[in-house]
């Protein structure tokens, strides 16, 4: 009796052993895995309340400058893609082209001296620039939750944890394609 509980002692510590590790590496693959779900939705808040903000924007601006419809028209299109979004480079590519967009807004705005002396569009322009600066804050914090996420899913033997149970790599956050390049404003329309 002594030797069956001396076996069974020994088989529980090596199964011990061997599956505390697994459930470890487990919940630390769940634990960053959320903290990258709660980066990315941080990046579509601050995204949003940009969204929300430049309504109010354009109707300012369009009070002064009625005559520049295309750059309306661009905003209008970009936010469209920004809400329609599907995944974390979707949502870089539109938020790239509605900076475009806004950039080209407030060059713009350059033109109408009365609407920079506006102190609805200097409320607007302040809350704008703020939420631009938390987007970029947002950005930085959810691509250095995707780098412990994948550093994790790629480090040995988390790494065999990690295909067991699908936690497969997350893509950064990336600007689009051209987003580097400055936009080019014509002003002799």
């Amino acid at each position: 009796m002594n030797k069956t509980l001396k076996t069974v002692l020994i088989v529980i510590a090596v199964l011990a052993a061997l599956i505390l590790p697994i459930i470890g590496s487990y919940n630390s693959l769940v634990s960053l895995d959320q903290n990258v779900k709660k980066a990315e939705s941080n990046i579509d808040t601050q995204l949003q309340r940009r969204s929300d903000l430049i309504p109010n924007l354009v109707r300012t601006v369009e009070r002064y400058a009625s005559q520049e419809k295309e750059i309306f028209t661009d905003i209008a299109n970009a936010r469209s893609k920004l809400a329609g979004a599907q995944n974390i480079q979707d949502t870089a590519n539109a938020d790239a082209e509605l900076s475009s967009a806004l950039s080209r807004l407030l060059v713009v705005v350059e033109r109408y001296p009365d609407l920079k002396s506006s102190q609805n569009f200097k409320d607007l322009t302040v809350n704008l620039e703020g939420t631009e600066n938390r987007i970029a804050i947002a950005r930085q914090d959810y691509n250095t939750a995707v780098d412990a996420y994948n550093t994790k899913v790629r480090r040995f033997p988390t790494t065999i944890i990690a295909g067991m149970f699908n936690f497969d790599e997350k893509p950064y956050y990336k600007a689009a394609e051209g987003s580097k390049e400055v936009p080019k404003v014509d002003f002799t329309k």
